[in-house]
C-alpha cells in the first residue's frame, strides 16, 4: 500500500515578483535556466504510537525539492549552483571544504574576493533587514548567523565578490561566506554551492543585481524552468493576473517586511467557500499570520483554524473516493496528519475536488495529483 497525504502543492506556472530597489530602469533582462532538485532520501519511517499512548509519532520536516540556478563568481570565474529562495535575504556560499561538500567556492583562488570588516559602513548600515543582528568575530570581520524554518542554520562572515549572470557582471556584491552551520538535509545541501536570497531586503540578490522585477517559470512536466531577471515581455506569455503585495509601514515583531506577502482572502473546495471569517487570514497585532511566497518549499502551510476547516471539507468531499489511513497517531514529517491508503498498483488517482485560493484580485486553483503527495515506500 502507498500513503498519500493532503497538501496544497503550488506548482506555479509563472510567478512574478517585484523587488524594492534598482540601479537602472534600463537594465536588460537576464534569463537563467532553472532545475528542480528532488530529494529522494526523505525518511518515511512509520513512527506509530501504541493505543495506550497519547504521544503523536512525528517525523522531522524536510524540504524535499529545491529550485537551482547556475552562475559564476570570482576572478578567475568559478562555477557555482545556488538554491533559489524568495523567503530569505542574504545569499551565501560554502567556503570551507568539508568531507560531505561536493561543491564549494574557494575565496583564496579569487583576486576580487574581499572580506568585510565589522567596522565598515556596509556591516553597520546595510544589514538592518537581516533576521539576526550581525556581530564582530575575533578576526574583526562582519559575522552573520541565519536560522531557517526547518531548524537548519548557517554562519560565517560577509564579503564582497564579483558575480556574473550571462552578460551581466556585478562587482562588489555582498554575500555570506559560510564556514559552519547545521543542516536538516546535509546530503542534499552538499549538492549545491549555496543559497540565492531573493526577498525584498536591501542585500537580496535581485536587489544587488539591480532588477526591479523578476519571475520564474516551472514546467509541470519535467524538471526544467527559467529564472527571469527583469521585465517579462514575450509573445508566448499569456495575460497574467496580479495580486498586490501587502505593505506594512509599522514594524511588528513577527511580520517580515522583506517577504513577498500577499493577502489570502478565502479558500474554496469544489466551488464551496470555507465558512471562515476574513479576519483569520489577516496578521494579528503582533504581525504573526502573514501569507508569503516562498520558493524554498513546494508545500503550502496554513494556520490551524484555516487548515482544520480545509481538512474537514476535503475529508467530507472525498468520502467514498479515498480511504483514510486509520492511524490517529501518524503524522508525516511532523506536519501532515491527513493520510490516505492507495493501492500501490494504481498509477493515477480518482477525480478529486479542486482547492482554490482566493487572493485580492486573483485566484489560484490546485487540483488532481498536485493536491496529494505520494510517500515513497
Amino acid at each position: 500500500m502507498v500513503f498519500l497525504r493532503l497538501l496544497v502543492q503550488l506548482f506555479v506556472s509563472f510567478i512574478f515578483l517585484r523587488s524594492k530597489q534598482c540601479f537602472s530602469s534600463n537594465q536588460s533582462p537576464i534569463i537563467l535556466p532553472l532545475r528542480t532538485q528532488n530529494h529522494h532520501h526523505i525518511s518515511t519511517r512509520r513512527l506509530f504510537s501504541d493505543s495506550s499512548s497519547k504521544t503523536t509519532g512525528k517525523l522531522i520536516f524536510h524540504h524535499n525539492v529545491t529550485l537551482t540556478a547556475s552562475l559564476t563568481i570570482g576572478t578567475p570565474p568559478q562555477n557555482i549552483t545556488m538554491v533559489l529562495d524568495t523567503g530569505s535575504e542574504l545569499s551565501w556560499l560554502h567556503c570551507k571544504k568539508e568531507p560531505n561538500f561536493t561543491f564549494i567556492f574557494n575565496p583564496l583562488a579569487s583576486k576580487t574576493y574581499t572580506k568585510i570588516p565589522c567596522s565598515s559602513r556596509t556591516c553597520k548600515t546595510r544589514t538592518s533587514d537581516l533576521t539576526l543582528p550581525v556581530t564582530c568575530d575575533p578576526a574583526k570581520l562582519c559575522h552573520f548567523i541565519i536560522s531557517y524554518a526547518d531548524a537548519s542554520s548557517v554562519e560565517g562572515h560577509l564579503a564582497f565578490e564579483t558575480f556574473r549572470l550571462g552578460s551581466l557582471t556585478r562587482p562588489a556584491t555582498v554575500f555570506g561566506c559560510m564556514d559552519s552551520g547545521s543542516s536538516s538535509n546535509s546530503v542534499e545541501d552538499a549538492k549545491t554551492t549555496g543559497l540565492m536570497g531573493m526577498n525584498r531586503g536591501s542585500l537580496s540578490f535581485v536587489n544587488q543585481m539591480g532588477f526591479r522585477k523578476f519571475s520564474y517559470c516551472i514546467s509541470g512536466v519535467d524538471s526544467t524552468g527559467i529564472l527571469l531577471l527583469g521585465e517579462a515581455r514575450y509573445s508566448w506569455l499569456k495575460p497574467l493576473n496580479y495580486t498586490p503585495l501587502v505593505q506594512m509601514s509599522t514594524p511588528l515583531p513577527y511580520f517580515d517586511r522583506a517577504a513577498y506577502s500577499v493577502q489570502l482572502e478565502g479558500i474554496m473546495v469544489n466551488n464551496k467557500v470555507l465558512p471562515l471569517p476574513k479576519s483569520v487570514f489577516v496578521p494579528d497585532h503582533t504581525g504573526a499570520g502573514q501569507t508569503m511566497v516562498d520558493s524554498g518549499t513546494q508545500f503550502t502551510f496554513l494556520l490551524g483554524p484555516v487548515y482544520n476547516a480545509l481538512r474537514k471539507e476535503f475529508l467530507s468531499q472525498t468520502t467514498g473516493v479515498l480511504r483514510v489511513l486509520n492511524e490517529p497517531h501518524y503524522v508525516f514529517q511532523g506536519a501532515m496528519d491527513l493520510c490516505y491508503l492507495i493501492d500501490s498498483a494504481r498509477a493515477t488517482l480518482p477525480n478529486l475536488p479542486a482547492v482554490k485560493f482566493m487572493f485580492r484580485g486573483a485566484e489560484m486553483s490546485v487540483s488532481g495529483q498536485r493536491l496529494l503527495y505520494r510517500v515513497p515506500g
